[in-house]
C-alpha cells in the first residue's frame, strides 16, 4: 500500500482545475485536489533529469504508472468566489503610471478565482496494490517534504507519505467509470510531456503555459459520496444440488444439460419458456439472459473443482411471473443424462456443503478469481480497458485491477482443454483465467466473458484467502 497525504495548513485551497480563472468565469474551484496536480507539484519539488538535486528522478515515472488512487476527503466545503484586484505588472522597463501605490509603474488585472474552505483539512490518496522498494518510497518522502503548497502559493500545504497511513474518517472518492465527478489522474508518459513544458517555458517564457499542453489532462471518472454503490445484479432464482460430484471438466456439457432440462420443465409446466431463459428472438444488442451456473469446490486447502451443484440465475428488471416460473421448472429437474452425465438433482439445503449455499457465491467481496476459465469476448490483448469491458457487459462496475494467467490462480479452479471450452461447429476463443479487484465489496454471483450463460467465467471470493 501507498498513502499520500495533504494537510492544508490554513484549512483553505484554491487551484483552477480548468483554466478559466483569468477569464472571471471560473464559479467552482476544484476538489478534491487532483491526483494530476499532486503528481506535478512532487514533479517540481526536485525536476527532473539533471535538476534533479535529492533524488534520481525513478520514483516518478514508477508512480506515474500506478492506477488511479482511491481519494479520502471532505465531500463538503464553503466556496468563496474572490473579488478581481490589481497588482503591479512586472516588465523591464519603466512605463506610463497607472498604478496608484507605485509610481512608474503598470497595474494589472488579476482574477484570483474560488477559495475553498474544508471542515476536515486532510487529504490521502491512497494505492491498495501499490508496493514501493525502499530507495522508492525514501525519494517519494524527500519530494514531499520540499513540496510547500497545493494549487495556488496561498494553500500552504505538509505532504506526507506512507506505506501504512490510516485515511482519516471522511469521505471517498473512487475510481467509477460510471461515476458522477471527473477528476485529472496522471497517466503513463505525462512526465516526458511535463519535461516537455519545461523546455518550451525555458526558451520562450511565461507565453508558455499548460494549457498548450492538452496531453496532460486526463479525466477520470469517480463516484463520489453523493452517489452511493448501487447495483442491480440480478439473482439466482434456484439452487440444486448433485446427487454425486460431477468433474469440473464436463461443465459444458453439465450445464448443457442443464438449460435443456430448465426449457422441457418450462414447456412442460407452463408452455412456451421465455425468451430470457433461451436467448433467442432479441433483435437488439446489449441484452442480458440467463446464466446456468455449475458451482464447483474450490479455493479450499483440499478443493479439487468437483461440481458439487448448479445455480440458475435470471438478470435484473426480469417479470416476477417469469421468475417463478423459471424457479419451478428448475426444480422440478429429477436427473440429468447425457454424454458423460449422469446425476441425481436435487433442491438445495442449509444442510449441504458449503459449494451450494448462496453465502459461497453472493458475500460481497472486492477481490474474485475466476473457479472456471473465462472466454474471452474478443481476439485481442486481455488488459485493464478490455476487462472493464467485460465487466460493464456483465452488469459490473469498472475493476481497479487484475491478474490473468493461463492456469488457475486459485486452489481448485479448473484446468480446461480448449476442446472442452469451444462449442463444436464454432470459431474457438482464448480463455483466461483472471483475479479481479474492484475499488469496493461487489456482490456476487460474479462472471465475466462471453460464455458467462454457459457457467465459464464464474469467479469466487477471495477476500478470505487474501
Amino acid at each position: 500500500m501507498l498513502t499520500i497525504s495533504v494537510e492544508f495548513l490554513h484549512g483553505t485551497y484554491r487551484a483552477d482545475p480548468t483554466g478559466t480563472a483569468n477569464t472571471g468565469r471560473l464559479a467552482h474551484g476544484e476538489w478534491p485536489p487532483s491526483p494530476a496536480r499532486l503528481f506535478a507539484a512532487l514533479v517540481a519539488a526536485d525536476g527532473t533529469r539533471d535538476e534533479c538535486r535529492v533524488t534520481d528522478g525513478s520514483e516518478l515515472e514508477w508512480l506515474e504508472g500506478l492506477l488511479p488512487p482511491v481519494i479520502h476527503a471532505a465531500s463538503r466545503h464553503h466556496a468563496q468566489r474572490l473579488e478581481p484586484r490589481y497588482v503591479v505588472e512586472h516588465r523591464s522597463g519603466p512605463s506610463k503610471s497607472n498604478h496608484q501605490e507605485y509610481v512608474g509603474r503598470t497595474g494589472a488585472l488579476v482574477r484570483p478565482g474560488v477559495r475553498l474552505s474544508v471542515p476536515v483539512q486532510k487529504v490521502v490518496y491512497a494505492w491498495d496494490e501499490a508496493a514501493p522498494n525502499d530507495a522508492t518510497l525514501n525519494a517519494l518522502r524527500q519530494r514531499a517534504a520540499r513540496v510547500g503548497y497545493l494549487g495556488t502559493s496561498d494553500s500552504p500545504a505538509r505532504l506526507r507519505v506512507s506505506t501504512a497511513m490510516r485515511p482519516p474518517e471522511t469521505d471517498t472518492f473512487t475510481p467509477d467509470q460510471q461515476g458522477d465527478t471527473i477528476i485529472n489522474v496522471t497517466k503513463h508518459g505525462d512526465l516526458q510531456v511535463l519535461d516537455r513544458l519545461f523546455d518550451e517555458w525555458r526558451n520562450h517564457g511565461a507565453a508558455i503555459g499548460r494549457a498548450q499542453f492538452p496531453a496532460l489532462s486526463h479525466g477520470q471518472r469517480y463516484r463520489s459520496p453523493a452517489q452511493p454503490l448501487e447495483r442491480d445484479a440480478g439473482s439466482v432464482v434456484a439452487w440444486l444440488r448433485l446427487g454425486s460430484p460431477v468433474s469440473g471438466r464436463r461443465v459444458s456439457a453439465l450445464t448443457a444439460l442443464f438449460k435443456a432440462a430448465v426449457l422441457s420443465q418450462h414447456e412442460r409446466l407452463y408452455g412456451e419458456p421465455d425468451r430470457i431463459l433461451h436467448g433467442h428472438g432479441f433483435d437488439k444488442r446489449g441484452y442480458e439472459i440467463a446464466r446456468y451456473l455449475a458451482l464447483p469446490n474450490v479455493g479450499y486447502k483440499w478443493s479439487r473443482g468437483l461440481i458439487h451443484g448448479l445455480a440458475l440465475w435470471l438478470p435484473p428488471g426480469v417479470d416476477p411471473i417469469v421468475r417463478r416460473r423459471a424457479r419451478d421448472a428448475a426444480l422440478e429437474i429429477g436427473r440429468l443424462t447425457g454424454p458423460g452425465v449422469d446425476v441425481r438433482v436435487a433442491r438445495a439445503s442449509d444442510e449441504d456443503g458449503a459449494t451450494t449455499q448462496p453465502v459461497r457465491w453472493c458475500k460481497p467481496s472486492s477481490t474474485w478469481a475466476t473457479a472456471f476459465p473465462a472466454i474471452h469476448e474478443r481476439r485481442r490483448t486481455l488488459d485493464l480497458d478490455e476487462l472493464a469491458r467485460w465487466c460493464r457487459n456483465a452488469g459490473l462496475p469498472v475493476p481497479v485491477d487484475f491478474r490473468s494467467a493461463r492456469t488457475p490462480l486459485v486452489g481448485g479452479a479448473v484446468d480446461l482443454a480448449p476442446v472442452e471450452v469451444n462449442r463444436p461447429g464454432r470459431p474457438g476463443l482464448p480463455y483466461s483465467h483472471v483475479k479481479i479487484r474492484f475499488a469496493e465489496p461487489v456482490p456476487g454471483p460474479v462472471v465475466i466473458g462471453s460464455g458467462r450463460q454457459r457457467g465459464f467465467g464464474l469467479c469466487v471470493q477471495m477476500d478470505e484467502w487474501d
